[in-house]
């Protein structure tokens, strides 16, 4: 380890942890080092070429899409963009079916007289461009609307939810449902955001561009244990698991994980979009293909095969804080006993905060956390 002497400690090489540094690097020229126990930067956005020279993301697709202008203006200073809109379809009964449900997806899976009544029906209840929660709709509708939402909870909602989490949805708190509305329009895009785009490049080589600066340091294939008692640092920010950091003092907070089975054909399209999702078959939940993400189609194209799998503390990953209510409270009290026995850490992150962000809520929390936590300015953020 390290014989130099550093401001801050950084342990997590992922964005949140990622940008932080940079920020502590070059707003209030800190030195910095950051850790992380993996051998690679970028955290679970890690991207590579494998041996075909097919760039993949190792840990599953990641897709960026944000309405924030200020996250947006700080990533583009790392890295240029490409145009992506992202597109899945679900395997219904045999066939392909926009996901999230749509007006497409009434005329794939009923006749073209039901689904004109359909379609009609909830234009008049909700209004075009509506988004609607699923459980929503199955309480607040009768005759073919409440049938059509038993449906789509029955083909694409639940059989997914049950593989994703290992459980059934009744077990899981509300906001997991409300994540799956009925879009009423014929929007087939997966998200709807402003900015949707990806790297030039991939996302490692933009988070490297971010480690850059002179002030930083990275140590990779570090863990935590290894310099907890160390004195070469005078702050943290830590953005492993809470309850890691407290030697799982309560008890360890579960989560979900996943494994992937990559395979390469040598074909230049494999489906017809990135994502096709498989609620009721297979044990699997999706099947992403690469090169739709990428732009990359050079004769071959490479899948990822994703499997939810239980977690297991040192042997699989932490993908998934899983919500659920005793879950949320036993992390609430690692909060409150951090907020007494380690009030000058700041713990952030999906693992530090026991909460899922997509990338650019990821951005967006760390350029917080750096104006409010550690500058104290409560004013617009300036990046």
């Amino acid at each position: 380890m390290t014989a130099k002497k550093y401001d801050w400690l950084v342990v997590g090489a992922g964005l949140t942890g990622t940008v932080i540094a940079e920020r502590l690097a070059s707003v209030l020229d800190k030195k910095v080092l950051v850790i992380d126990r993996r051998s690679h930067p970028a955290g679970n956005i890690f991207d590579g070429r494998d041996d075909d020279g097919i760039l993949y993301h190792h840990y599953g697709p990641h897709i960026f899409h944000t309405n924030s202008e200020m996250v947006v203006s700080y990533l583009s200073r790392f890295t240029e963009w490409y145009d992506y809109e992202h597109r899945v379809r679900g395997m219904i009964n045999g066939r392909l079916v926009p996901i999230p449900f749509n007006l497409i997806s009434l005329q794939i899976c009923f006749d073209a007289a039901r689904a004109g009544r359909l379609q009609e029906a909830l234009i008049r209840r909700y209004g075009y461009g509506a988004k609607v929660p699923i459980l929503s709709m199955m309480k607040n509708t009768e005759g073919e609307l409440r049938d059509l939402a038993q449906f789509v909870f029955d083909n694409v909602f639940f059989g997914y939810t049950l593989k994703q989490w290992g459980m059934p949805p009744e077990m899981l708190a509300p906001s997991v449902t409300a994540r799956v509305p009925v879009h009423i329009s014929y929007d087939d895009r997966y998200f709807n955001d402003s900015f949707q785009r990806m790297p030039v490049g991939g996302y490692t080589n933009m988070v490297k561009r971010i480690l850059s600066h002179e002030n930083i340091d990275v140590e990779l294939g570090t863990d935590w244990a290894s310099v907890r008692d160390s004195s070469f640092y005078k702050k943290i920010v830590f953005t492993g698991p809470i309850d890691e950091f407290f030697r799982c003092e309560f008890g360890a907070l579960p989560y979900r994980s996943l494994d992937f089975v990559f395979q390469t054909y040598a074909q230049s399209r494999h489906q017809p979009v990135a994502q096709v999702n498989y609620p009721n078959e297979h044990a699997f939940t999706r099947i992403t293909e690469m090169g739709h993400m990428t732009h990359e189609w050079e004769g071959k194209t490479k899948v990822a095969i994703e499997y939810p799998t239980a977690y297991t503390p040192g042997i699989s990953l932490p993908y998934y804080p899983i919500p659920q209510d005793d879950n949320q409270n036993l992390y609430n009290r690692y909060r409150d006993f951090a907020a007494k026995e380690a009030p000058d850490v700041i713990f952030c992150g999906r693992l530090g905060n026991y909460q899922y962000y997509n990338m650019d809520q990821a951005v967006a929390k760390a350029l917080t956390i750096f104006q409010k936590q550690i500058c104290g300015v409560g004013e617009k953020i300036s990046v």
